[in-house]
Order: C-alpha cells, then structure tokens, then sequence
C-alpha cells in the first residue's frame, strides 16, 4: 500500500489551559511507555463531506476543542530521575497528518491483515527524539482513492490505559457531531498518590510476583533467541457458539468455580488461548508459564475512583502454572487459575503495589518496549509467557465524527509475542475478537489447536 503524506500541523487547545508539571501515578511510569494505536475505517455518504478539506478541518476543530478539557495530552513527558516520569503540561499540542492513498477500502477487505495499517498510524520516532519532543497524540487521516478514509490514533500509554483512551476518542467524535462533553475527565491522580513519597518501607510491602521476570524456555538462560523471532498479528472471530460451548466445557469440568459464579466468557476464552498455545508451541509438561492479566482497578478500590478517572488506572496479576498441567486438565482448571488472579486484586492489593514501586530505586526494570533505549534491554513476556487484556465492556464502536459509523476498528497492530485483546464482534451478535501477537512459526498450529479443541 501506497500512502502519500500531504501535510502535518500541530492542534493546540483551542483555549488557554492549566500550565505546569504533574506528577504521574506508578501505574502511568510502569509497563508500556510507549503509544498505543487504534485504526477507524469509514465509507462516505455523498452529501458534501468528500468536499476536500471539510474532514480534515472539522476534526482539527473539534481536536483543539477536546483538548481544553483534555489538556494533559497537549503537554510533553520528561524523565526526572531513576527511571521516573512526568507530565509537563504546556499546550504545546498534538500532531494531525494528513495523508492520501492510492487503494480503496475493497482493497482491505480483510482487515485482520494488519501488516497492511503500518502506514495508516503516525509513526512515533523514539530512535531519535528525547521523549519531550514527542507529542502524546498523533492524528492520521488518509483518504482513500474511493472515497474512503480512515483515522490512525496512537496514544502514549504514560499518559492513558484502554478506558482513558476511549474515553478521549468519544468525547473528541461527539464534539465533532456538534454535541457537548458528556463526562468530564478526573485529572487530579493524587487519588493514586502520584508524587507521594512511600507510607511502609518495603521490608514491611507485601509480594508483588507480577513484578519479577517472567519464566523462560526450559534449558535458557536468557529470552534473545525469542526476541529475534518475527511475530505477525491475527485476529480470529469466536461465534457465540464458540463461546458458549468454551463456556460451558469450564463450568461443567471437574474444576468448578468455589463462589457458584459460573466462569465468563473472558475466562474461558482467554484460557482456551493460554492452553493453545501451550500446544502450539509445543511445550514441554514441565514449562512454566505465565500469563498476565491486565485488570481495571477503578471499581476494585474503596471508594472507587471517580467518574471519568483520566489515566492508568490498569495494573497486572499474574496466573502461574505448569504447560502439562493446562493441556492435561480440563479448561476449568485453567479458568480457576485465571479467576484467583482476578480475585486477588482487591484495594489493598492495589495500594500495596502503589508502595512496592514506590519503594523502588529504579523504575526502568519495569518498563515495557522503551525503543529509546535499545530494543536488546527490553523485558520480553512471548513465549512460553502471553498477556491478556479485555476490551469486552469498552464503548469501541459507533465512534460517529458526524459522516456515520466506522466500516471497521481495531488496534492498528498488536504484534509482540504472547500479546492478546479481546474485543466485543461489532455486529454485536454475542461473538468475540481476539487479536494476537504470535511467532510466525508457531501460528498454523495454534489455529489447528484452538478450533480443534473448541468442537
């Protein structure tokens, strides 16, 4: 695919904002530290919106509108010292390009190909620029020869999780449509203790293994050889016939759930994935391996944080088993470990984790895909490893920017090893999305595995 950048602006808040450095919370400062893209195709109706320039102008408008509200991601991200981070909030603005393709939305007829949207995300130049040059947002329309566009997104992940970042996206299109906010962002993360100093030295914090390094290949001593290894992101529907059968297979195995709540749908697809890909890669019974859970923490403290919570609010939990295990036991022993870890995040697992780093020296330990320094220095969780992230309950579809519905959204690529999203089937026929980072080498075989064992 052929795409041709027309021109580049920055879009400030169209009013005068709040000025100063923020401290962020440690949820913001570990993980990825880097942006996160997310890709929105739309056809046009032939009433006026194809008129050059009104697209463009009409969401650059309603970008310098939704950033007075949204004005942190304006400012720029400056290390302060040990691996730390903070908000400089200094309008200084986001980056809108403006792009033309020579293919047509027929031309990505399978938008699960991913590999195709390189070009439709604004690339983000860690290799070279300190991170405070880099903009937190990034904006790419590119028209299609046929009357199509789409909208590239990537957002810096310091700044905001998944519910932040629709949460911005939503209020942006309903601006855009002419229609008011409709909730305001909380900004204020000293609800998390940004910037506090620790309350317990760590001798007395609790055990937070979703901090150490994940398990590695039987016979390793290092992950370099899985770091090398090209992955490639697929993206498999489950009908809702799927889902109910995966289902039902984890409540009616011998690992019953203790509560009497039946396991979900996210947790008996997420450990039909984890058991495929134990076989998929051909594990040994006596691998361990890990999968990390990303779970919402804002209903989970006491009180809940605010309506509108605008930063990371996602922290991890770890489940832990042995392959064997997982491909000789039924699914509902992997759903039981998957749900002890969702249940051990409890408030004071939260705040008790918001002291373990805060105790820390060092915070570069814990950050994910900092290209900046080195690509050899990152923490690797592929193989025999994966990590989940649920976007089940997002509002991520009918983003409406006043020209009607997306064709197609996704997270524009999603390709590290072991990485996976669910999302919610857009036609909202109770089926489910999956989204995953794998090795090539291993991709024929897990999709032999996964639908093997669902029938």
């Amino acid at each position: 695919m052929w795409v041709t950048v027309k021109a580049c602006c920055t879009v400030r808040p169209m009013e005068a904002t709040w000025c100063g450095r923020v401290a962020l919370s440690e949820w913001d400062q570990t993980g990825k530290v880097t942006h996160v893209p997310m890709i929105y195709f739309y056809r046009l109706p032939q009433n006026g919106f194809s008129q050059e320039n009104i697209i463009a102008s009409t969401l650059k408008d309603s970008l310098s509108r939704v950033l007075v509200p949204f004005y942190p991601l304006a400012g720029r991200l400056h290390w302060t010292n040990n691996g730390r981070l903070e908000l400089d909030c200094n309008a200084t603005g986001i980056r809108f390009i403006e792009a033309e393709s020579s293919s047509t939305l027929e031309d990505l007829t399978d938008f699960s190909a991913s590999s195709k949207y390189h070009h439709l995300v604004p690339t983000v130049d860690y290799y070279s620029l300190p991170i405070h040059e880099l903009p937190l947002v990034l904006v790419q329309l590119t028209k299609f020869k046929c009357g199509g566009i789409c909208i590239g997104v990537t957002l810096s992940h310091v700044v905001i999780d998944g519910p932040s970042a629709t949460h911005f996206i939503c209020e942006w299109a309903r601006l855009a449509r002419g229609q008011p906010l409709h909730t305001v962002p909380f900004l204020d993360r000293k609800v998390l203790r940004a910037g506090e100093p620790p309350l317990v030295p760590l001798t007395k914090c609790h055990v937070h293994t979703e901090f150490d390094d994940p398990p590695l290949l039987l016979g390793r001593t290092d992950n370099n050889e899985e770091k090398k290894k090209e992955t490639r992101m697929v993206t498999i529907k489950i009908s809702k016939t799927q889902v109910e059968t995966l289902k039902k297979r984890a409540n009616e195995s011998s690992h019953r759930p203790r509560n009497g709540r039946g396991y979900s749908r996210y947790e008996s697809v997420t450990g039909h994935i984890w058991r495929s890909a134990c076989k998929a890669r051909d594990h040994k019974e006596n691998q361990p391996t890990m999968l990390t859970i990303i779970v919402d923490s804002r209903g989970r403290m006491e009180p809940p944080l605010p309506k509108g919570y605008f930063g990371n609010a996602n922290l991890d939990t770890v489940a832990c088993s042995l392959a064997g295990d997982l491909v000789s036991e039924p699914l509902g022993f992997t759903a039981s470990r998957i749900r002890e870890a969702i249940e051990r995040v409890s408030d004071e697992y939260v705040r008790s984790g918001i002291e373990f780093l805060k105790n820390q020296e060092d915070l570069r330990r814990f950050h994910q895909d900092l290209h900046a320094e080195g690509r050899e220095k990152e923490p690797f969780y592929g193989n025999p490893n994966l990590s989940v992230v649920s976007w089940l309950r997002l509002p991520l579809y009918d983003t409406d920017f006043g020209w009607g519905k997306e064709v197609y959204m996704s997270p524009a690529t999603h390709d590290f090893d072991g990485d996976f999203v669910l999302l919610p089937d857009p036609d909202e026929d109770g089926s489910v999305l999956v989204c995953l980072g794998l090795q090539v080498l291993h991709i024929d075989a897990f999709m032999k595995h996964f639908y093997q064992d669902i029938e």
